[in-house]
């Protein structure tokens, strides 16, 4: 069974297909994209039913459909979870920590008589510890500064003031001064606060250097090179980090956002994987970035079973195959106007990349092939990416 295409690729061949010119049909904007004009034709039906413009499910009723069937599944497990613990819930040490749930499931609309009785407590204790429980001040701060640890842990370079919005996006509202308050009492710095100047140093490699500037590759999912690069629109800058085999230089995977984060490289990668097979113990070679130098960067690659490898500080060599591929981007497209908004940046960039760059702009060295031509090729049928 082939292995569905990245939602983030479905999103931006739809927008194509939306926003293509005078005299281009849909099966040419499938052809340049590599999918089969019926599976376009099926994104774009559910895109309409997602935008309210057709009758039908839409995706997100049928995600919570699933979730509904998860949930029930969920609940019958912690019913039988409940029915066989009550005797030990009910011991005579645990009655307190049980009670903040006492609580939020009153909150909830769940009585507090039907709560003990399942859990097996006594009402009279519980009253009495609702007179003087912990203060909600305490929580409150608590569940802040849970917040601003969790995306401090994500993303090590971000100041406060990053902090505090992603904080705030995860529900817990703060000021900024409140969040510079928490990350001091904490020592929450970011790695670049505290050392300006010409003494900074770039953050140590987490991986060692496998590549040594031998970019070449016996067969595809064998080396793959990441970077990111930004552009300026009028509504702010658009980041794209890509990623490309070196093999047959084609970009398995990208990922185009308005932030620099670590999610970033992290969805690339993702959806490079998606969208490829067989790539255990492939190298994926990075320079420096705090993007591929962040937990969950790291994470990601032990989860696909890859290698990673990082280059020395200050050689734009150690990536110089990866720059190449960006300086061709920024001349085909970045740089041929001035880009009112990320949407129409967007929609350029992916537009180049499958339309242009994978299959019609043929490369020297690849015997003046292009990157889909030289794949075909040189791969045998079991081997060809998704």
């Amino acid at each position: 069974m082939p292995k569905p295409y990245p939602e983030e690729f479905r999103q931006d061949v739809v927008r194509v297909a939306r926003n293509r010119g005078p005299g281009v049909t849909v099966e040419q904007v499938a052809t340049d994209f590599g999918v089969h004009p019926m599976t376009l034709w099926k994104w774009m039906r559910r895109a309409d039913i997602d935008d309210g413009s057709k009758p039908g499910v839409t995706s997100q009723e049928s995600a919570e459909l699933r979730e509904a069937r998860r949930r029930i599944k969920l609940l019958e497990q912690e019913n039988e979870v409940l029915r066989r613990a009550a005797a030990y819930l009910s011991q005579a040490h645990l009655p307190k920590r049980i009670y903040p749930l006492v609580k939020e499931l009153a909150v909830d609309g769940v009585p507090v008589t039907v709560t003990c009785r399942v859990l097996k407590l006594a009402r009279q204790p519980y009253y009495r510890w609702l007179d003087k429980p912990v203060a909600g001040a305490v929580l409150e701060e608590a569940h802040r500064a849970n917040a601003l640890f969790d995306a401090h842990r994500d993303d090590p370079e971000f100041g406060y003031r990053f902090l505090a919005d992603e904080a705030r996006g995860a529900g817990a509202r703060m000021a900024d001064r409140t969040a510079w308050r928490i990350c001091r009492d904490n020592r929450w710095w970011s790695v670049f606060g505290k050392r300006r100047g010409r003494g900074r140093k770039a953050g140590p490699p987490v991986h060692d250097d496998l590549v040594s500037r031998n970019f070449t590759a016996t067969g595809p999912n064998r080396l793959w090179l990441a970077d990111i690069t930004e552009h300026a629109t009028g509504e702010g800058k658009l980041y794209l980090c890509a990623i490309k085999d070196v093999f047959s230089n084609r970009i398995v995977g990208y990922s185009i956002d308005a932030r620099m984060k670590s999610r970033l490289a992290v969805t690339a990668l993702d959806n490079a994987v998606t969208r490829r097979e067989h790539v255990d113990g492939c190298i994926l070679h990075s320079d420096r970035g705090s993007q591929f130098r962040s937990r969950k960067f790291v994470r990601a690659l032990d989860r696909h079973r890859m290698a990673g490898s990082i280059g020395r500080v200050g050689a734009a060599g150690d990536n110089a195959a990866m720059e190449s591929f960006f300086s061709l981007l920024q001349k085909n497209v970045l740089d041929r106007q001035a880009w009112a908004t990320r949407e129409e940046l967007r929609i350029a960039i992916v537009t180049w990349i499958e339309r242009t760059y994978h299959r019609r702009r043929r490369q020297a060295s690849l015997g003046r092939l292009t990157p889909i031509e030289f794949e075909t090729v040189m791969t045998t049928p079991a081997l060809q990416a998704a």
